[in-house]
């Protein structure tokens, strides 16, 4: 009966190296090509940007008495007719901080 190969140390160590170099490509290829795509930017309406542009500029006055840069706004359009612009409103406001 013939003996088997004795493989060394240094063979098995190559192979786990070789092994986990091939699983951290791998998983780096994965969780590049499973990125989301950027949301396209959705069209603001007219109240909605008349109301923000509103806000920046009682911001404005705000800080040219010297009165700090903080207001309060509320995100619904008066009146109940119009669109929410909560969304509008939150993206603008944290975007300038």
């Amino acid at each position: 009966m013939p003996k088997p190969t004795r493989t060394s140390r240094r063979t098995w160590a190559v192979a786990w190296v070789v092994l986990c170099a091939a699983g951290l490509a791998a998983t780096a290829g994965l969780n590049a090509s499973s990125a989301p795509d950027p949301q396209p930017e959705k069209p603001v309406s007219a109240e909605c940007a008349e109301y923000v542009a509103n806000i920046d500029r009682q911001l404005a006055e705000a800080e040219q008495e010297g009165g700090g840069d903080q207001a309060l706004a509320f995100s619904r359009v008066q009146g109940g007719t119009g669109e929410d612009c909560n969304d509008e409103l939150r993206d603008h406001l944290l975007g300038h901080r």
